[in-house]
């Protein structure tokens, strides 16, 4: 499979994200985050454990947790708190930022070099974000805008562990073990944190489902199967198709108004990410050199 083939379908997990939004807000209970996020990732996680039927093994057992920890438990509640200390729109912004971690981090972890070319377009992907959700009334929050970083840094270091440790299974496996060790870590969180869950309607289990088969158990999959095959820099750009996503979809479905600024910014966003793509590629001859290279990736 090339390249260009794995981007696209790539592509489509943080493209199903931006439902994330629309979902929370029109078909679940407010108020239950971390309730709603171990809903999320736990059965779904067992689900493909009962599908795939491989357990990490006990050596992999610590770096399991910490990847769920990573790109799960601490992700999605970072990612919450920011939600509800913030405007929408400086949320999303700050959680852009990990394309531009991810860089940083892939050279610490992983010895990726740096490119000019790759910074410039993670900064062209923060502007177009911003420019697409930030409005006149944003402010901000300390405690937001530290959880709003903080959930940056934990999925862009999740991003980077993730391509790092590869273990011998397929992107299904690694996915359900990630996700029942994140919904194993978030499931006493809930219990300790919220209160019970009121009981739930059908539109209520309707959106849990999508949520958790679709948002979580068929698109981390896509996710972690591309974040194996492709340069982590030019993966994470791939995030940012998420906002773009939300603000369409708010559009359609829910009516809301899309300026020309927003425009703009959803262009320029769409620019970053393929621009972001070319940047982060690196050269056929250091592809050719190194002995672990796929025909994917020399195609």
């Amino acid at each position: 499979m090339s390249r260009t083939t794995d981007i696209l379908l790539t592509a489509l997990a943080p493209a199903v994200w931006g439902s994330t939004y629309l979902v929370t807000t029109e078909a679940l209970p407010a108020g239950y985050p971390v309730t709603v996020a171990a809903l999320r990732a736990l059965p779904a996680g067992l689900l493909l454990l009962a599908l795939t039927r491989c357990l990490p093994p006990r050596a992999w057992l610590g770096r399991v947790f910490l990847l769920g920890g990573f790109n799960f438990a601490l992700f999605w509640t970072l990612l919450f708190v920011a939600a509800y200390r913030l405007p929408g729109g400086v949320a999303a912004t700050l959680g852009a930022l990990q394309a531009m971690m991810v860089i940083f981090m892939a050279r610490g972890w992983l010895g990726t070099p740096v490119r000019a070319g790759a910074v410039a377009a993670a900064a062209a992907g923060v502007t177009g974000v911003a420019l697409l959700l930030i409005g006149p009334e944003a402010a901000l929050d300390p405690v937001g805008v530290a959880a709003g970083l903080g959930g940056a840094a934990s999925m862009a270091a999740g991003t980077v562990l993730s391509r790092k440790w590869q273990p011998p299974v397929s992107a299904l496996s690694f996915t359900a073990w990630q996700l029942t060790a994140g919904g194993l870590i978030l499931l006493p969180l809930a219990l300790l944190a919220e209160p019970p869950l009121p009981p739930l309607s059908p539109i209520n289990l309707a959106g849990l489902a999508w949520l958790g088969l679709i948002g979580a158990a068929a698109t981390y999959a896509i996710w972690f199967r591309g974040v194996a095959r492709i340069e982590p820099g030019a993966v994470s750009m791939l995030g940012m198709m998420s906002p773009v996503t939300a603000v369409l979809l708010g559009w359609v479905v829910l009516g809301q108004a899309l300026s020309p600024v927003q425009m703009l910014g959803a262009i320029i966003v769409l620019g970053a990410v393929w621009a972001g793509q070319r940047a982060n590629r690196p050269p056929a001859s250091d592809l050719a050199a190194r002995p672990g290279a796929t025909r994917a990736e020399t195609a």
